[in-house]
């Protein structure tokens, strides 16, 4: 993901020694935090600050006698991972994931999206270099559940608050030490370490601004097919089966979501008609949520039968509205184009970049209909 506007107390004091870190990243945090107002930039700088000066080289922790060394093992496979990105996958060789940084909290962000009761449409939050993007960051948690009950109260809107491991700053800010590796996603399965990796790195080969979906579809697939290679030429067998068994959940997972958000789509295209019924609108909305749970725990049985019962999307469930199915779009929707994309490049990855950027040249209406057609052009061939 992209961070976009974020907000938070600095977890430390600044000192006069990094004072000219401050008035250096000060004009570029601004344009990433959107800064609303004085307050809120100036909390973006220290967020962000101190997430950086946290951050020690990756070798520097290796040869560390006082680093534990499970930390140690989890870095070296890390610095493994960034060498195959640039090596096999053709993402940038800069500073970024060459620190890291122990954020001694749950997430790196938390992240904010917000729907109508009667569309997937994600509120969107406008910010200067970015773009136009479907949700808000914050740093600090309470100010994100402060915005969300905001949103909620005042607004009306369904809304859901999430924590996110990692953010990137799009290679902005590898002159002052690049995105560092994060306690939030460092012992993460080896599959979703790469995974996270070659994600994040993506967004620093092409970004478009206002268009979330193209962005983070697209990284997406580099991260699935990323990781394909990753897990094929450099894991051991117990990696590779763990992963295919989580990702083979994810994915059914995802297809389901996307099943739901269909279903509520074509209710939501009703609202013309149903304009004076509201009430029979938000039946057939309750309908098509039902079903959505329905068809979980339907799988859950599924997965138990199999010998692998999990339980780790219980809580996306159980808080499933308008703006997690609006959340998942943006993640999902236009991967299939990418890697059909992919494919016809013959997988070769600076010529997929390259397409990809060729792409992001054009307008968002042609660029999501030329990855439609795509994809249906490879589910077509038999």
């Amino acid at each position: 993901m992209v961070i976009a506007g974020s907000s938070a107390g600095a977890s430390r004091r600044l000192t006069l020694r990094h004072a000219w870190r401050l008035a250096a990243l000060a004009p570029l945090l601004a344009a990433l935090a959107g800064c609303g107002s004085v307050g809120y930039y100036w909390q973006s700088v220290h967020g962000h600050l101190a997430l950086m000066h946290a951050a020690r080289p990756v070798n520097d922790l290796l040869a560390d006698p006082a680093v534990a060394a499970d930390l140690k093992a989890r870095l070296a496979l890390a610095r493994g991972m960034r060498a195959f990105a640039v090596n096999d996958l053709a993402l940038p060789d800069n500073a970024s994931y060459h620190r890291y940084s122990d954020l001694k909290r749950r997430a790196a962000v938390w992240n904010v999206a917000a729907a109508p009761p009667d569309s997937l449409e994600l509120r969107r939050w406008c910010f200067p270099v970015v773009g136009c993007v479907g949700y808000r960051g914050y740093y600090d948690e309470a100010e994100a559940k402060a915005l969300a009950a905001q949103l909620e109260r005042d607004e009306g809107l369904e809304v859901r608050m999430y924590g996110v491991p990692a953010y990137s700053t799009l290679g902005w800010l590898n002159w002052a030490g690049g995105d560092p590796l994060l306690s939030t996603f460092i012992r993460y399965p080896d599959g979703e370490l790469a995974r996270m990796i070659f994600h994040e790195l993506a967004h620093q080969v092409v970004y478009v601004n206002d268009d979330t979906m193209f962005n983070e579809s697209y990284a997406t697939a580099v991260e699935r097919l990323g990781v394909q290679r990753w897990l094929a030429t450099q894991a051991d067998d117990v990696a590779r089966r763990d992963y295919a068994a989580f990702d083979a959940r994810r994915r059914a997972f995802r297809e389901l979501s996307r099943q739901t958000r269909s279903e509520l789509e074509q209710v939501y295209a009703q609202k013309p008609a149903l304009a004076r019924d509201q009430t029979a609108l938000y039946a057939m909305k309750d309908e098509a949520m039902a079903r959505f749970r329905q068809r979980y725990a339907q799988l859950k049985s599924e997965w138990a039968a199999a010998g692998t019962p999990f339980n780790g999307f219980d809580a996306w469930v159980a808080g499933a509205n308008n703006a997690f199915f609006g959340i998942q779009a943006a993640y999902d929707e236009l991967v299939p184009g990418f890697e059909a994309l992919f494919a016809q490049v013959g997988g070769d990855w600076p010529r997929f970049h390259a397409a990809v950027r060729d792409l992001s040249r054009l307008g968002k209406d042609e660029r999501q209909a030329r990855l439609s057609a795509l994809a249906a052009g490879s589910t077509a061939k038999p």
